[in-house]
């Protein structure tokens, strides 16, 4: 019985351990080219990590879960884009920030676009497939809608 009890640990331990692995990029040039190769969209999160209600909210019950780290895993690139007031950033990276809310037209947070990122000789160029913010029903529903914007992606 003692076994069983020691294997059931590791099991859920480990389980729990992978679901924690997802990495967020916050440099877009580098998660593009990681985009690129694996031939997966970038899931672009625009957030005020440290002020931002709907952001943590949103974190809470859809992006911390096991359901929506294992969706993301299979199906995007992840990229945070973060807009603090009381944290900072590097400069390039604010700078960088700065660019993707105006180019992509952000003026609410959270704001979650999902894109295809084609790199050319000098610069990336993204293919809108849409965007999402923070839906209500938990993980399911959110990753439904989320792959309803992802049909429009092509390899």
């Amino acid at each position: 019985m003692k076994k069983i009890g020691i294997v059931l640990f590791l099991t859920m331990f480990s389980m729990a351990v992978q679901a924690q692995d997802l990495k967020w990029y916050d440099n877009v040039d580098e998660a593009s080219t990681l985009a690129a190769k694996a031939q997966k969209p970038l899931l672009l999160f625009f957030t005020g990590s440290d002020w931002c209600g709907w952001c943590i909210k949103l974190q809470k019950e859809v992006m911390f879960t096991p359901e929506f780290k294992k969706w993301a895993s299979d199906n995007v690139i992840l990229v945070e884009l973060d807009y603090p007031r009381s944290k900072q950033l590097a400069p390039e990276i604010k700078q960088q920030n700065a660019e993707m809310q105006q180019m992509f037209a952000v003026s609410g947070y959270p704001t979650v676009w999902l894109v295809k990122a084609t790199e050319t000789k000098s610069n990336v160029n993204f293919e809108q497939l849409g965007k999402t913010g923070y839906v209500a029903g938990g993980p399911n529903a959110w990753i439904q809608g989320a792959n309803q914007i992802l049909k429009n992606f092509t390899k």
